[in-house]
This record gives structure tokens, C-alpha cells and sequence, in this order.
């Protein structure tokens, strides 16, 4: 069951993980990749993960079987995928070029992909069932399966605009997602007492 505190908490999580996806992804493409952008880009993916938890409590009666298991492959990969970025975009972005090659070659660079896939598969899967259950709006959910996938393969790719648009496009679909848990819940109930009416 998905409480209205719940749903606030998730909601606001939402806002930040895609204001913190976009809006230094935006700054890049004009300074390129700083230390400040960088940290900012390796939390981002914590903050989503209330937010995906949340979209899959309202939509969970909707979404039935299917939307059960694509929200656990979609938790997953973000998991897997949010350790890659801050490891990444926090421990990574320090060293020395010639020892990044050194360290993401053989079974690193095995796993970095690994956490990718994984992620691209669930975000596709969830996506895929928030569009089924028509509990969230349709743009943003469709930006889902596409954006997030995307930008999982691109974090390989060198910084450009193309990759910062990307980024633009994907923490817009998050927020997007965000404000509609929180806009689209039911309003909380009156007492019961509240609702009676005096007799006579």
C-alpha cells in the first residue's frame, strides 16, 4: 500500500535524483566534466531508487505479474548500475587516465557492462509496464524505456552534447514521473465521522 508520506518522500526523491541527472549534465556541456559535476552525476542514481519504488506501488494492482517482475529486474540494475556510476563518477574521475585502463580492463570492465545490461533490460521491462498499466502519464514512461537504456550504453561514450541532452531528456522523464505520483494521489480521507450527516 502506498502512503501518502510515501509518496511525498518518493516523489521528492524523484525531483532530486532527475534534477541531479540534468542539470549538471547541462552545465557539462558547456565546462565539460568537473569534479562538482561528477559528484553530483554519482548520487543520482540513489535518489531514484525511492522513486522507482513509489511508481511501482500505484501502479502494482494494474501492473500485475508482469509489472512485479520488471519493477525487481529494474530495482536490481539500478542497484548494479548506480554503484558503477559512483564508482565512476567518485573514485574513477581522481585517477590518472593510464590507471583507469589498468583498472577497468578483464573482469571490471566485465562487470561494468554486466551492471549496464542489467539496467537497460529492467528499465526497458518497467517502462514497458508503466505503458501497459496507464497509471503514470505516457510520455515520460515511454522516455523511460528509451532515455534510460541510452544512457546506460553512452556512459562508455566521451562527454559531448549529444550525451548531455541525453541526460537532459532522461532527468526531465524522472521529474516528470516524480510530480505525477504526488499530483495524481488520491486526496486523503476524511474521518469517517466527518462524513456523517445529523439524522432528522
Amino acid at each position: 500500500m502506498l502512503s501518502a508520506t510515501m509518496a511525498r518522500l518518493g516523489s521528492w526523491c524523484g525531483v532530486a535524483a532527475g534534477l541531479t541527472l540534468a542539470l549538471p549534465a547541462a552545465v557539462e556541456a558547456v565546462t565539460g566534466e568537473t569534479a562538482a559535476t561528477s559528484f553530483v552525476l554519482g548520487v543520482s542514481p540513489a535518489l531514484a531508487i525511492p522513486l522507482l519504488v513509489v511508481l511501482h506501488l500505484r501502479q502494482s494492482e494494474a501492473a500485475g505479474p508482469f509489472g512485479a517482475a520488471a519493477y525487481t529486474v529494474n530495482l536490481v540494475g539500478l542497484g548494479l548500475f548506480g554503484g558503477a556510476a559512483f564508482a565512476l563518477n567518485m573514485v574513477l574521475f581522481y585517477l590518472d587516465e593510464p590507471v583507469v585502463k589498468e583498472l577497468v580492463a578483464g573482469p571490471t570492465m566485465v562487470a561494468l557492462l554486466g551492471s549496464a545490461l542489467v539496467f537497460t533490460v529492467g528499465a526497458v521491462l518497467f517502462g514497458v509496464s508503466m505503458v501497459r498499466a496507464g497509471i503514470h502519464p505516457r510520455v515520460p514512461a515511454v522516455a523511460y524505456i528509451v532515455a534510460l537504456p541510452v544512457l546506460a550504453v553512452a556512459a562508455r561514450l566521451p562527454d559531448s552534447l549529444a550525451t548531455s541532452a541525453l541526460h537532459v531528456v532522461a532527468g526531465a522523464a524522472l521529474v516528470w514521473l516524480a510530480v505525477s505520483v504526488v499530483a495524481g494521489s488520491p486526496a486523503p480521507r476524511r474521518p469517517e465521522t466527518a462524513l456523517r450527516r445529523p439524522v432528522g
